[in-house]
């Protein structure tokens, strides 16, 4: 079979991976990170483009790899074949296999903020400076010399520490999925939480979600098979996305 993946570029080095594990031929798009910080309307606008643009009859099925990811997936569909995505809220999921040991990690630790390669690469901090972003509109991007620029130093000092999104957060985990090279990723991660005054710890990572993905093994729990004439939606349950029919 031969599929088309498109994919967030967090997703780099495992996508790769996994891709050349896959029994199926696999063309592979990666889009920027920076498409979620643009808010659900836009990022949904620029996936629909990016799909719209896939000559179907080439290929068997469109994979995403990407999960709700605040609502960006919404509304995308495709006209011919089928249209497949992970059943889970964000990349972390995938890059531990599993969105309930996701859940569960999440909840026993409270102000979590991961890292994994892609982040490290291409993520930059929580954003990216996209001219358009959310992110740069609001003023997250600005340095406290931009702000104080910008707003004076009394007002600078006030809106640099309640826009400085790192304070939220109390432990940094480094996700380690396999395909790190050598240490230089983690020693990064440790410097990065040292340097943010974080507690820091290591996570052994499953690509197993990625895997099934790219090898067509997709069972209705874990994933979401859109048929045409159908579009993704919000799951208000455990499904997180469901389908439902296309306005004729």
């Amino acid at each position: 079979m031969k599929f088309k993946l498109i994919a967030c570029e967090i997703l780099f080095r495992e996508i790769n991976f996994v891709v050349s594990n896959s029994p199926h031929e696999v063309d592979v798009e990666f889009l920027t990170k920076g498409f979620h910080d643009l808010g659900k309307e836009e990022m949904s606008s620029r996936l629909s483009k990016v799909i719209n643009d896939i000559d179907e009859s080439e290929y068997d099925a469109v994979l995403l790899g990407y999960g709700l990811c605040n609502g960006g997936v919404t509304s995308l569909f495709v006209r011919e074949v089928q249209l497949v995505i992970p059943r889970v809220h964000d990349c972390i999921s995938l890059f531990l296999g599993d969105r309930q040991r996701y859940l569960d990690y999440f909840t026993a630790n409270s102000g979590v903020y991961f890292l994994t390669t892609g982040w490290i690469e291409r993520g930059g901090e929580l954003t990216q400076a996209m001219p358009d972003s959310i992110a740069q509109k609001l003023g997250l991007n600005f340095s406290k010399e931009e702000l104080t620029k910008k707003y004076g130093t009394k007002n600078a000092e006030y809106l640099y520490d309640k826009l400085n999104m790192m304070r939220h957060y109390s432990k940094l985990t480094f996700i380690e999925t396999g395909v790190e090279p050598d240490n230089s990723f983690e020693i990064f991660a440790k410097n990065y939480a040292k340097e943010k005054n974080l507690k820091y710890e290591k996570l052994k990572g499953n690509l197993s979600l990625l895997q099934k993905l790219v090898n067509g093994d997709w069972n209705d729990k874990e994933f979401l098979i859109i048929k045409p004439n159908q579009k993704i939606a919000f799951a208000y349950d455990d499904n997180i996305l469901t389908s439902v029919e296309l306005c004729k």
